[in-house]
Parts: C-alpha cells; structure tokens; sequence
C-alpha cells in the first residue's frame, strides 16, 4: 500500500495535469522587489486616495507612478540643493 502522497498519487496527479502545453508567464520579467522607504505621510495619504477610488492596493499607484518616472527618464529637481546653491 502506497503512503498517502506516495508514488501512485503523484503519477495519478501527472496524468491528470498535462503542462506540456503551457506557456511561461508573460510577467515573470516584471517580478517585484521588496524593500523599506520612508515616505512623508501627505504622499502616503494621497496614494492611499487614489488606490481606494479604484479599489486597488496603494502600493500599485505608486509603482506605475515611479515607472512612468522611470520609462520617462524624468529628472526630479531637488529645491533644497538650489536653494543651498543660491548666491547670498
């Protein structure tokens, strides 16, 4: 008698799923990569806003958003290194 989980069930569960014609996921490329950032809570707030008019976690408004960035190649300009660099 075959334990539970044994070889005949997985040769029964072989037979039964046939992937020999599956195809790989399109977005396995776009796969995503965990990390911590600290934001400001205003930009967190208007994240959540608009993730909550479209029924979608926040963190995917805020992916496309820095996608689009990053597609783009648009540079940010950072007012407190002007500021710094203003004469007087």
């Amino acid at each position: 008698m075959a334990a539970a989980g044994g070889p005949s069930r997985d040769n029964a569960m072989k037979a039964h799923y046939d992937f020999s014609k599956a195809k790989r996921n399109p977005y396995a490329r776009r796969l995503k990569q965990q990390l911590t950032i600290r934001l400001d809570t205003d930009t967190v707030a208007y994240f959540r806003g608009l993730a909550q008019q479209t029924a979608i976690p926040y963190q995917t408004p805020m992916n496309l958003y820095l996608r689009d960035c990053a597609h783009s190649r648009r540079r940010l300009r950072f007012a407190w290194l002007l500021e710094r660099s203003s004469p007087g």
